[in-house]
């Protein structure tokens, strides 16, 4: 259920109405439409930078004290909060706008480094990848639906005694914070907390008093010891690569098609599309990773992405546009969701914070240079159709490292790690 309630930040902010929202506010201001697209790549990898600083402290936390629910809680709070206030953007505000959104987007990933890091503790082993794919497939139901009421109120503002368009979006922002409120309530009153792991920094680990001091001592010794992870170490920089990809297709891919001249409806209709064939394609490869192999299914969905890349050079017509969301949905949330229960099943449960927190660190600063690069081609050709067809080296890169990891290998160091911890 806490999936399907922070997709509504990923679906109705991150990818339908805020980037255009974004493009039109910097425009407003007096920036080109390439400088404002390139805005907007700046501003999602300032976000990622932030988070990607805080993200150590975050793990240290949520091993070393029992804390998991309620920094999830605490997090979702900024989340919830920042995604309340766009309300207040006017037309020409885009700074503030800039603001607001990197403060959502820590709220948004801080949460989801706790979220994630309960998953070994409520699947077992053999069924990680269909809870972990489950967990997308809600995610999709859910901002869809969410997505699919905020579509309505934009073309029909009237039925809904709305005065204008520009009421309907702002309204379409704070039903994100009464959405992500409201139905992250089931996790945090049904979900059990996992006591704390006093091993989870080693065995002649101490807590100190300055969690920021054991963050960083801890970081370093999770680095230090990453050669008896190398199979992990191996899928990470794999996930850095295609991740940080499929990160800016989907904060930039609205404000292409903006940029491009596609209507703002057949945008919201394009996302919306995404979302619904997002649930059963999500479902579907959680069974394919069931049945070939997380590894294998991922790389399917990399060829995918690789493809969809290239597409997006193309694209002229809104028809186009509906053609790319489709393979976006048929993708995305499974790639994701497998990688996400891949890397689960390679780490010791009982680090399982410190561990998801280096993966969402590391994947955050390893993530600041897709939408950077995106921005910086965008600002310097006049047109984001480069930046599109370089994202293929992120795909292609990461599915030939991806390749190379023998994800049984990965899982028998982790149980071993798991027996030296409970002996």
């Amino acid at each position: 259920m806490y999936d399907w309630a922070n997709s509504a930040f990923t679906t109705t902010i991150m990818a339908a109405f805020f980037p255009p929202f974004y493009r039109a506010m910097a425009m407003t201001a007096g920036a080109s439409p390439s400088d404002a697209t390139a805005y907007w790549g700046y501003t999602t990898s300032i976000a990622l930078l932030l988070i990607a600083l805080i993200g150590p402290i975050l793990g240290t936390i949520g091993d070393s004290r029992r804390m998991k629910k309620k920094m999830v809680a605490f997090f979702a709070g900024l989340g919830v909060t920042s995604s309340a206030l766009f309300v207040f953007l006017g037309d020409d505000t885009y700074l503030l706008g800039s603001v607001l959104f990197i403060l959502g987007n820590i709220g948004f990933a801080g949460g989801n480094i706790f979220y994630e890091s309960l998953l070994p503790h409520v699947a077992a082993r053999g069924d990680v990848d269909e809870v972990s794919s489950r967990g997308y497939a809600f995610g999709y139901l859910g901002g869809g639906i969410l997505l699919a009421m905020n579509v309505v109120w934009y073309l029909k503002p009237e039925w809904f005694f709305m005065p204008d368009v520009g009421f309907a979006v702002r309204a379409a922002f704070f039903s994100v914070a009464v959405w992500w409120g409201l139905f992250s309530i089931p996790l945090l009153r049904s979900v059990p907390e996992p006591a704390p792991s006093p091993s989870s920094a080693g065995p002649s680990a101490r807590p100190t008093a300055n969690v920021v001091t054991e963050a960083f001592q801890r970081l370093s010794r999770t680095i230090g010891e990453i050669a008896r992870y190398r199979q992990l170490l191996t899928f990470l920089v794999a996930f850095w690569l295609y991740n940080d990809g499929i990160g800016t297709i989907i904060k930039m891919g609205t404000a292409v098609g903006d940029e491009i001249g596609i209507e703002m409806s057949d945008l919201i209709a394009a996302i919306l599309i995404t979302q619904f064939v997002g649930i059963p394609c999500a479902l579907a490869f959680g069974k394919l990773g069931k049945l070939i192999g997380s590894k294998r299914a991922i790389l399917i969905g990399l060829v995918g992405y690789t493809g969809i890349s290239i597409g997006g050079y193309f694209v002229q017509t809104a028809a186009h546009f509906y053609v790319l969301a489709i393979l976006v949905g048929t993708v995305q949330g499974g790639t994701q969701a497998l990688s996400r229960s891949l890397f689960s099943t390679m780490v010791p449960k009982d680090r399982a914070a410190e561990f998801f927190g280096f993966y969402s660190t590391s994947s955050r600063f390893a993530g600041i240079a897709g939408p950077l690069i995106f921005g910086i081609i965008s600002q310097f050709t006049g047109t984001s159709r480069h930046g599109l067809i370089a994202l293929t080296v992120f795909f292609i890169g990461g599915a030939l490292l991806l390749m190379t990891v023998d994800e049984k290998e990965g899982r028998r160091v982790a149980m071993e790690a798991d027996s030296d911890a409970a002996a």
